[in-house]
Order: structure tokens, then C-alpha cells, then sequence
């Protein structure tokens, strides 16, 4: 149960805690067919911090061999806009020459991010990229990004062009815990860039 004081600042709710275990169970069932006709076991790698709770529950619901690893990617700071120049900040420790690799995202909407990370990977000779996204905000796309060998795209809801928190996704590190994906109230950040 998430308290009065943990709901604070949501306009509305989008999906909810059981409309998300239903889709994420979907796109875990299709991930797995795919994967699971391959060689050797692909390389799943999620985008810290945001896409935690949908990597955990992805992979728990996948049932073929892979393996794990986190990557920080940082390009929105404190704000509710991308720099539009993403980073890594944090590498990978699993080598993913000749594998293949599957992107694990919270949220690919300009596809900066996403962009910067598939270029990281096949500059460490991945043998395919594939991007699974628990959202897709195709209204906010600007670049236009490609996959790698054959690579697919997978994702959970298509957002609308709104400021999404919960469920992994935050406004300044808040909000994360919610078992919900809401709107955030446009006061809750406009008040950190009146100042």
C-alpha cells in the first residue's frame, strides 16, 4: 500500500500495478521466444536507475538462459527535459563481444539515450542490439536510432507526451517507489525552476 504522502504531486494515474504485471508478462513471453532460439544466452542489459523494477521483473519472467548487467546512462539530472547529450557513467562488467545484446530501458522517448548506448555496444563488438522499453514516447522522438544485427524493439505501453513518474521512474530521485505509472502535477517541477 503506498501512503497519502507517497501519491503526493500525481494528477492521474496511467497504468496501474496489475495492468503493468499483465504487459510486462507479454513482452517477457515474447523476449523469451526470441532469446531463446539463440546459440549461446544473450546479454540483458538495463539502464540504471530507472528501468530497475521492469529489469527485475522482466527477467524473473523470462524462462531462457541470459545473463545481467547494469549500465548508468545520465542526461536529465535534477530536470524534467534530457541535456540531449547523454553519458555513461557507469560501464558494463560483462563482456558483450560477439553477443547478443538486449537494452533494457524505463523510457525511450527523444532516443538519445538509447542512440548513445547502441553505438557504446557496438563499439564493444555486440553481435546484435535489441532494445526492450517498458514505455515508448514516440511523440518526443528526435533521433532516429538503429538497431544492430537484426535487432528488435520491444515495449510495454506507448506514453503519451506527458511527465511520467513510478514504477522505476523519478522526478529528482522521488517518486521511484510508486507500484504505479502516474502524471506528475506540472507544479511539482515548476516550482524548482521559479526560484
Amino acid at each position: 500500500m503506498v501512503s497519502e504522502a507517497a501519491n503526493a504531486g500525481i494528477d492521474r494515474v496511467l497504468w496501474t500495478e496489475a495492468e503493468i504485471a499483465t504487459r510486462v508478462a507479454e513482452v517477457a513471453s515474447e523476449l523469451a521466444a526470441d532469446i531463446s532460439r539463440l546459440a549461446e544466452p544473450a546479454v540483458v542489459v538495463g539502464v540504471a536507475t530507472g528501468a530497475f523494477l521492469f529489469l527485475a521483473d522482466l527477467v524473473r519472467r523470462v524462462d531462457a538462459p541470459l545473463t545481467v548487467d547494469l549500465v548508468r546512462v545520465e542526461s536529465y539530472g535534477d530536470g524534467t527535459e534530457s541535456s540531449g547529450r547523454p553519458r555513461v557513467t557507469a560501464d558494463l562488467k560483462v563482456d558483450v563481444a560477439g553477443k547478443h545484446v538486449v537494452v533494457v530501458e524505463d523510457i525511450v522517448d527523444t532516443g538519445n539515450t538509447v542512440s548513445c548506448l547502441i553505438a557504446h555496444l557496438q563499439k564493444k563488438g555486440a553481435l546484435s542490439i535489441s532494445v526492450c522499453t517498458f514505455l515508448d514516447k514516440p511523440a518526443r522522438r528526435t533521433v532516429d536510432f538503429q538497431l544492430v544485427g537484426g535487432g528488435k524493439f520491444y515495449r510495454g505501453f506507448e506514453c503519451p507526451d506527458s511527465f511520467v513518474v513510478g514504477y522505476g521512474m523519478d522526478y529528482a530521485e522521488l517518486y521511484r517507489n510508486l507500484p504505479y505509472v502516474g502524471v506528475l502535477k506540472p507544479e511539482m517541477y515548476s516550482k524548482k525552476t521559479d526560484n
